[in-house]
């Protein structure tokens, strides 16, 4: 299909705060427009909404992968299942053969489980050097050929057809998080897969410093006598309305699920519900760090979608001038009058009116400016159907 894009606009207040913190324990943060902002990393975000798909159920399993070092392990599992006479032991050399052949990931037992392999200990597995992304169906597939091979996996993995067969599994058949945010593997470039989504780091939209919050802990088996705290200590924080920011490539998103796909479906209906799934789990995912000290569950005040056949647009030049809060003290209203001028004095200049569709989700009075933007949705799940309907109607047009 030729290029279209979906930008995802969010506007959303936080309260006191620790969504993402950098090495030293404090809120990330960065300078723009000449002025210290609250900042949440892009992928503190990716991974709310990947880790949003399964919590909610917006995917089936069978759609979704698994991010992880233990995949030799992971894959016995998957074997002993398929075939329950096969030793554990055995199973995790069928795995770690077939891994290397399929990735071409370097594969050992840990340092920290060097002593467990020596006394032979059978959970002792060899890991991955780094993180391996594989999509259920691509872990069942390998599974399959290591059953296959079983009596003699090197000789099996020898065979021609079998190599390329191995490289083929782990090359096809993505789930839709690895279409949607990509798939690294050092090893072997062949089989990445480039991201369908870019996500930007979250910033405030405002000039915003990071505080902290000095506390103290009583133990409760102290006895009156006995004055002071049992441990004390500071933890750092924030609040901020924050601007997101997100892009997906829809032809780059059809193009990853394109291998594999069910035949009883039309080419359209898996890309429909992987943008859903996106849009739905990037607008009411939170990171969680802190989330028990602070209990910071908002939700955003605004969302502004854009389908388009022109590149990305990020709206993020709104707020490059530091909002300053109201006369009421806050910053929210001034942020969505901001927002809703700036995108459509770009509109104006560099967009394309005929074949750009908006959609806005708005709560309060605060976010008026932005009602006349597009067409506005009443929910959530009425937002993502209509983006759903559109992304489809879009894809069939030029099947």
């Amino acid at each position: 299909m030729n290029s279209c894009f979906l930008d995802v606009h969010v506007l959303q207040t936080v309260p006191p705060s620790n969504l993402n913190r950098d090495d030293t324990g404090a809120p990330k943060s960065a300078i723009y427009g000449g002025v210290p902002r609250a900042r949440v990393s892009s992928q503190a975000w990716k991974r709310a909404t990947r880790t949003f798909f399964g919590e909610q159920n917006l995917l089936d399993p069978s759609e979704l992968g698994v991010r992880t070092k233990k995949v030799v392990e992971l894959l016995a599992g998957r074997i002993t299942e398929r075939d329950p006479a096969i030793p554990q032991a055995d199973a995790l050399k069928l795995a770690e053969a077939v891994v290397k052949e399929a990735t071409g990931a370097k594969i050992e037992v840990p340092k920290r489980k060097s002593k467990q392999a020596e006394d032979g200990d059978p959970e002792a597995a060899p890991e991955a050097k780094y993180l391996m992304f594989l999509s259920a169906r691509q872990i069942d597939g390998l599974a399959a050929l290591a059953v296959e091979g079983a009596a003699d996996i090197k000789a099996h993995l020898k065979d021609k057809e079998n190599k390329a067969k191995a490289k083929e599994i782990a090359s096809t058949r993505h789930s839709v998080d690895i279409a949607l945010f990509g798939r690294m593997v050092a090893d072997a470039a062949d089989i990445n897969v480039d991201a369908a989504v870019q996500v930007a780091h979250a910033i405030s939209v405002h000039r915003a410093e990071n505080e902290a919050d000095y506390y103290t802990a009583v133990d409760d088996k102290n006895e009156d006598a006995e004055t002071g705290a049992g441990m004390i200590g500071t933890v750092d924080f924030n609040s901020a309305t924050l601007y997101r920011y997100a892009a997906l490539g829809v032809h780059q998103l059809a193009a990853n699920l394109g291998q594999g796909l069910r035949d009883d479906e039309p080419r359209s209906e898996p890309v429909r519900r992987a943008v859903e799934a996106f849009v739905h789990g990037f607008v009411a995912s939170l990171p969680t760090g802190k989330i028990n000290t602070f209990g910071n569950h908002t939700l955003p005040d605004a969302v502004v979608l854009k389908l388009r056949t022109t590149r990305p647009m990020s709206f993020v030049a709104a707020f490059e001038e530091p909002v300053t809060a109201d006369l009421s003290g806050g910053h929210l209203r001034e942020a969505c009058g901001r927002l809703a001028d700036y995108a459509a004095d770009m509109e104006s200049k560099y967009g394309d009116a005929e074949t750009t569709t908006t959609w806005v989700l708005r709560v309060g009075d605060n976010t008026a400016k932005l009602a006349d933007i597009g067409e506005e949705a009443a929910s959530l799940p009425e937002l993502v159907a209509a983006v759903g309907r559109a992304v489809a109607e879009r894809l069939d047009a030029t099947a």
